[in-house]
């Protein structure tokens, strides 16, 4: 309608590589049907200008790393109608959680000169440990076409149109041999969240998780095949320690194997 105003689409930057927000601007077309329905009024990847709040929605690209950013996300929480947290940084920490598992301070002293300036969180920590998230995307980086979606569903006020079945299904779906049968490769396909359309399987390569844990993984029964098929302890913790190791489920059993060690 002539002079209705436009809903307000915000994308928000934390501890990230931008890759997220990249997968939005290679949306291309569809970019620009999205913003022809909104006002986009945050997109560091785009633009330094921001326009005042309240938003229809927020995406949040990046995990919580700094105090600064503990205080920020609430208040993009308070000015957000829905808050979308999107990749795998946002949903589970993201490969920089690898250092909840250390000691942060020593990482700090070995690369910065003068670690005293330098203010961090000790961990690593996806936006849902520290807000309510109406919707959280998987992925490194996330499915554009799954991006859209979620777009549009919030828009309309649905529920985004997202499967949560296992990447498993994607390779049946593609015909692609199973790379554990057919190959013996220690394969977290069995785990991890469909998205990616099974690149890795489709190319005879394990799918390594980069869409973190599927809605109900069963991580140790995966665990225990891969056992038998000689992976060892250490290895078995690095396999669930790479993009979400924060995600609780992937958390536990490394914890797990680490300890067997």
């Amino acid at each position: 309608m002539p002079g209705e105003k436009k809903a307000k689409l915000a994308v928000w930057k934390f501890a990230s590589c931008d890759g997220c927000q990249l997968s939005l601007l290679d949306c291309e077309d569809e970019l620009l049907a999205v913003a022809d329905a909104v006002q986009i009024a945050s997109f560091p990847e785009v633009s330094r200008a921001v326009v005042k709040g309240p938003y229809r929605i927020s995406l949040v690209e990046g995990s919580i790393t700094t105090p600064h950013d503990a205080e920020r996300i609430h208040k993009i929480r308070r000015n957000s109608r829905y808050l979308v947290s999107i990749g795998a940084c946002a949903t589970a920490g993201g490969i920089q959680a690898l250092r909840n598992f250390a000691d942060t301070r020593q990482f700090v002293s070995a690369i910065y000169a003068n670690p005293k300036y330098i203010s961090t969180l000790q961990n690593s920590t996806p936006i849902s440990d520290h807000v309510p998230v109406d919707f959280e995307l998987r992925g490194c980086p996330v499915n554009k076409r799954q991006l859209l979606e979620v777009i549009s569903a919030f828009l309309n006020r649905r529920k985004p149109l997202i499967s949560s079945h296992s990447v498993c299904i994607e390779c049946k779906l593609r015909g692609v041999a199973c790379v554990m049968v057919a190959r013996g490769l220690p394969c977290l396909g069995p785990v991890t969240h469909a998205g990616c359309g099974a690149i890795c399987p489709a190319f005879h390569r394990a799918c390594y998780s980069c869409y973190g844990p599927m809605e109900t993984p069963n991580t140790e029964a995966l665990a225990q095949r891969l056992k038998q098929m000689g992976i060892t302890g250490d290895e078995l913790v690095r396999a669930f320690r790479s993009y979400n190791a924060e995600a609780d489920e992937y958390r536990r059993e490394s914890t797990i194997h680490e300890r067997e060690e």
